[in-house]
């Protein structure tokens, strides 16, 4: 009896039955079974996958679920969220061409955008509240107009649908990470491309980095070419994850939301924080914008000034604070704590920090499924010296 070598073990044939939850395929090829086919499947002709850098079926089942979420042609994955933005950038730009930039974006962004100027790619910025200084930023060679949603961390709003109409045709990129499709649809709004960290939200569990992005079929296609590249395919298993946390995005936003307004109104009455940074509450500079785009809520993310100087009045508070992790993320199942000063905006000198309204003792609350009493104790009593 011919024995199979150990090489050629381990193929189990097609399914019988159809499994409850889509497997996973940890691969890096596929097996094609003649030139034609090959052929057929670089031209598009035909369904399948060929290598894992430039498809795989767990990539693209996460990328038809995040286009159908953000009503849009197609979707794309990427190693990460920074992935998605480089990409954009290296799609859609080149030497001498020109981007406009919200000025209060996160801070890896911000270091992004320096390095395509390294490249010959020229950035200008706007302030996001004023949307109107757009149409005199804008030049023949200018490539795309990005913003955040709410910006990183002081949460303000981008007023979608007025950005778009001073930007004319000129193609509008949204980064959508603190918002989700559960709260708002930028390309309904008119935005040609939105993209995500999917590690925060969209898988909501803190063990995935991965990217996607949503636009048109030609856009996309662009933008996957692209990381396949630069090398910024993610993996299937992450893609996996990602598509399984999808299942629960509505019931975790729903409670995340609620949660996050009633702590951000408590938190602005206790003496121990000097300002609190949260759209939904009335005195917010986005205040009235973000009533009429985020009826359902504006996601988890409050941010507090507190009381005292400095980085000591941050360490002192997060002693305080055991029970909340320091864990420089956000939009994980658990409640974390962040502070900007050191980790996202660090690269910035302390002059360019304050000019971006990035106090020292600014600290970022990312709420999450715990709660609300639960929170409420350990903020009150992490903001109560003596306790």
């Amino acid at each position: 009896m011919v024995q199979e070598h150990p090489a050629r073990m381990g193929h189990p044939g097609p399914a019988v039955t159809r499994p409850s939850t889509p497997p996973i395929f940890q691969t890096t090829a596929f097996d094609v079974p003649d030139l034609d086919v090959l052929q057929q499947l670089y031209a598009g002709t035909a369904a399948g996958d060929i290598y894992t850098r430039d498809s795989n079926p767990n990539h693209s089942a996460l990328a038809a679920a995040i286009a159908q979420l953000e009503d849009t042609e197609a979707g794309a994955v990427f190693a990460s969220g920074m992935g998605a933005a480089a990409s954009i950038f290296l799609a859609l730009t080149a030497a001498g061409d020109h981007v406009i930039l919200a000025r209060s974006l996160y801070g890896k962004t911000l270091q992004l955008a320096s390095r395509m100027q390294q490249l010959g790619v020229q950035v200008s910025y706007f302030d996001v509240s004023q949307p109107q200084q757009l149409p005199a930023l804008i030049q023949p060679q200018t490539r795309f107009v990005l913003v955040e949603t709410i910006s990183n961390p002081l949460l303000d709003v981008a007023d979608i649908p007025e950005i778009v109409r001073c930007c004319g045709s000129l193609p509008v990129v949204v980064d959508s990470t603190f918002t989700t499709p559960q709260l708002i649809r930028p390309c309904s709004l008119g935005a040609s491309i939105v993209y995500h960290s999917a590690s925060k939200y969209l898988n909501g569990h803190g063990d995935v980095m991965l990217g996607v992005a949503a636009g048109s079929q030609q856009l996309m296609r662009r933008l996957q070419e692209t990381a396949s590249v630069f090398g910024q395919n993610p993996n299937p298993f992450e893609s996996w994850l990602t598509l399984r946390g999808l299942r629960t995005l509505p019931l975790r936003l729903q409670q995340i939301c609620g949660t996050t307004r009633k702590l951000a109104e408590a938190l602005a009455n206790h003496p121990g924080t000097r300002r609190v940074h949260f759209p939904l509450l009335p005195g917010h500079p986005s205040w009235s914008i973000a009533q009429h785009l985020y009826p359902q809520g504006t996601g988890g993310i409050i941010s507090i000034e507190l009381q005292g100087t400095g980085f000591e009045a941050v360490n002192s508070f997060m002693h305080r604070a055991s029970g909340i992790p320091f864990s420089p993320t956000l939009a994980d199942a658990r409640t974390t704590l962040s502070h900007p000063a050191t980790t996202s905006h660090r690269f910035l000198s302390p002059a360019d920090r304050s000019a971006a309204g990035i106090a020292d003792e600014l600290v970022r609350i990312s709420v999450g499924l715990e709660p609300f009493q639960m929170l409420w104790k350990e903020f009150d009593a992490a903001l109560t010296p003596g306790t």
